[in-house]
């Protein structure tokens, strides 16, 4: 597959990753009131969402130097909406459901995905739930979840990566854009080679349990390949723990996803990350690696992202945060990194309506197509061999 299709492939699909808030959007917004519609059939029915959208100024989008500002969807979260039921049964257990769409503000079309099918020409996706479409049930012994859903290995570092994986300015991309590349496409142009991956948050065909015992809180998740003949093409297994006592946090993840023709390993992924209260501040650590593999089993990438960074509530209304990355991708072919200086404030206008500044400082060095992404902090990549400074002004409004 020529570069050229790489970069188009990879535009499409991420133009504004929502993955993320993914869980940006689930753990740092004030948000989720789960406003209570309906009651039917003994089900409790909630509706809830996100919406955010902003300004976002870029003094280099190309290397001669050009400019933009425009309208930014996402910016500190992912838009969403959504829907969930709930049920309490006879034995004590409880039955779940959850319907979560993700949808861009700034056109009102809905978001592409990145399932390894194809979707509409102009990106805008055909996946109605991108983020969650499952039921499952509840009780002393934990939770069982089938269906499409949030993968337990992003879950467990909320707390510890450096900006909890907000959509911009965070290793939500290099996350995403690691995991995606040879999901997408193989060797030969051709989609399909893991189609129950959506960049390495999402799963579909998918069957998880997660529970909580003396402070861990873990998730594994198992998805299923389907294919004929074999239940190992096209699987994906994810795990994901964080532990907490007292001002600590430790997490801690791994992630496998085989090939649906060959069986191969595709993508192999793990993370591990700290966090640390004192007072009003929260030092951070995250680390995380992804090898990804051709149809030939050659290294197309292996990207090292390290995230350090301190959140400071500097009063009761505003919390900021310092974050700096340095992204490596170390396969021969490919070998580059991308350093990323991160300053943000949330300033709380109520419980769940956020006003936030953030900028960013982005040094790429020259590289190709999908290191660029795969190293980036920002949904389009910054020039490579420039040093390039982004700022985003936005509402954050959630219900």
């Amino acid at each position: 597959m020529k570069m050229s299709r790489i970069s188009h492939k990879i535009h499409l699909t991420f133009t504004s990753l929502a993955a993320v808030g993914m869980l940006s959007g689930l753990a740092t917004t004030t948000a989720m009131a789960d406003v209570q519609i309906g009651e039917v059939a003994n089900t409790q029915i909630s509706i809830y969402g996100i919406l955010d959208a902003g300004i976002l100024y870029q003094d280099k989008v190309t290397t001669d130097g050009d400019r933009k500002l425009g309208v930014e969807t996402s910016g500190r979260t992912p838009t969403i909406l959504g829907f969930k039921g709930a049920r309490t049964l006879d034995n004590g257990w409880n039955a779940f459901f959850n319907l979560e769409a993700h949808f861009d503000l700034d056109t009102g079309m809905f978001h592409g995905s990145g399932d390894a099918e194809k979707e509409a020409d102009d990106g805008s996706g055909r996946t109605l739930f991108r983020r969650q479409a499952n039921v499952g049930l509840s009780g002393d012994w934990g939770t069982a979840i089938i269906g499409r859903q949030y993968g337990p290995a992003i879950l467990a570092h909320l707390a510890t990566e450096p900006r909890g994986f907000k959509e911009q300015f965070s290793n939500t991309y290099a996350w995403a854009y690691s995991q995606l590349f040879t999901t997408v496409n193989d060797a030969a142009g051709d989609a399909g080679r893991n189609a129950n991956n959506d960049v390495g948050f999402f799963f579909k065909n998918a069957v998880q349990y997660r529970h909580n015992l003396a402070g861990v809180d873990f998730g594994i998740l198992y998805s299923f390949g389907g294919q004929e003949g074999s239940t190992s093409e096209g699987d994906v297994i994810s795990v994901g723990a964080a532990y907490t006592a007292g001002p600590l946090t430790l997490s801690g993840s791994y992630q496998n996803m085989r090939d649906q023709q060959t069986s191969e390993d595709l993508v192999t992924s793990w993370a591990t990350g700290a966090a640390y209260n004192i007072a009003d501040w929260t030092l951070k650590v995250h680390f995380m690696n992804t090898e990804n593999k051709d149809a030939t089993g050659a290294e197309v990438l292996d990207v090292d992202a390290l995230g350090l960074g301190v959140d400071w509530g500097w009063s009761p209304k505003n919390s900021a945060t310092v974050a700096y990355y340095i992204n490596e991708d170390k396969a021969p072919a490919t070998s580059a990194e991308t350093r990323s200086l991160v300053v943000s404030n949330d300033y709380s206008l109520s419980e769940s309506t956020i006003l936030y500044a953030q900028m960013a400082y982005v040094d790429a060095d020259d590289m190709g197509v999908v290191s660029r992404f795969a190293t980036s902090v920002v949904a389009n990549p910054a020039p490579v061999n420039e040093k390039t400074t982004l700022v985003n002004v936005g509402l954050n409004y959630a219900f």
